[in-house]
């Protein structure tokens, strides 16, 4: 397969500001437009109230519109004032949209499992097939330009990892709250600011010849990508949410390790890089211990508190496996058509050669 046509050369900056906000992008649409307006000039964002309702759940402009309005809880944006967000204007868009994307996740599944055992137990097998598995490819046919793709991609997730996960912690109580904590102690880097995750993952965007800088390719982001990243600032977000993220959060950790694996030796395979296979070689072995501690002592312990939220912990399962294969169907259909996954493909020039 030949890569898609590179956009314009940008240098890649491979030394990653932790510190550095993202830049603003522009919308999509008439509400992500709306919301851009809003934060660079300070005013409320302006937008017809049907739009919101005719918008599509899972299209580009609602879910640009919804990480934008999210992004303000975390680092905020290059030029926009801090205290935007707690604008009521701006929370009162934002609880619109999130309806109409909570209404699409609780719809879309009509088999959705309603238990804890019925949301987990598919996961904690390998599938014999692994032809749909977005990881094996990678694994067994995966070219270096995709792994840069793919890399890109997740980085709006990986270099905030864990974050949006620690709100859950002054939510819970026990066993649960200890067993949380022990988990993000982990994913913090356990006192080393240079084994946090996030870290890891900038070292390994250097590697594969990216820029690092968080937030640096949200404007390549489709729809389907960015949706997996607000799912986890919604349920983040809302303390009546907190079961759905205790569920998202034991998804992601419970299939972590066998793609970790996969995706270590794609790495391999196409010299990526130390950096690179290192990420995800340290994930199959703390993601593996994680999953016993997030199933037994952070649900369990939860469960025990609160019984009543075991539905909400199988809908932050079922919902994470949706948009998961969403993005995953995605990004197959692109590659597999010769073109890029992203909305503009990267910059080749920077691209790593190939080692060994």
């Amino acid at each position: 397969m030949t890569p898609p046509t590179p956009s314009p050369t940008v240098t890649a900056d491979r030394r990653a500001r932790p510190h550095s906000r993202p830049r603003l992008v522009d919308g999509r649409g008439e509400l992500s437009g709306a919301v851009t307006l809003a934060l660079r000039s300070g005013c409320p964002p302006r937008y017809a109230p049907e739009s919101v309702l005719k918008a599509d759940p899972w299209g580009e402009d609602l879910q640009l519109a919804l990480y934008l309005l999210y992004e303000p809880h975390y680092r905020g944006f290059d030029g926009v004032d801090d205290a935007r967000e707690w604008d009521p204007e701006l929370l009162r868009l934002r609880q619109a949209l999130e309806a109409r994307f909570l209404h699409a996740l609780r719809c879309e599944p009509y088999d959705a499992p309603r238990s804890v055992e019925a949301a987990f137990a598919p996961l904690l097998v390998e599938p014999v097939d692994l032809s749909g598995s977005l990881s094996h490819h990678l694994e067994t046919d995966g070219e270096l330009w995709q792994l840069r793709e793919y890399a890109a991609l997740r980085s709006l997730y990986h270099l905030k990892e864990a974050d949006p996960h620690a709100w859950v912690i002054p939510r819970l109580t026990g066993r649960a709250k200890a067993a949380m904590v022990a988990i993000e102690y982990d994913e913090f880097g356990a006192g080393r600011a240079e084994r946090i995750h996030a870290r890891l993952f900038a070292d390994l965007m250097a590697d594969l010849g990216l820029d690092p800088t968080y937030g640096r390719y949200l404007d390549h982001a489709p729809a389907p990508l960015l949706a997996t990243v607000n799912l986890m600032s919604l349920f983040g977000l809302h303390r009546a949410l907190r079961g759905a993220l205790v569920g998202h959060f034991a998804c992601v950790e419970v299939t972590s390790s066998p793609g970790s694996r996969r995706l270590a030796k794609a790495m391999r395979r196409c010299g990526a890089g130390a950096a690179a296979e290192h990420f995800y070689t340290e994930h199959v072995e703390a993601d593996a211990v994680h999953e016993q501690l997030v199933r037994h002592e952070v649900i369990g312990g939860l469960l025990a508190d609160e019984p009543d939220l075991e539905g909400d912990v199988a809908f932050g399962c079922a919902a994470t496996v949706l948009l998961e294969d969403r993005l995953a169907r995605h990004i197959r259909d692109a590659w597999d058509g010769g073109r890029s996954a992203l909305r503009t493909p990267l910059p080749e020039a920077d691209a790593p050669r190939r080692r060994g």
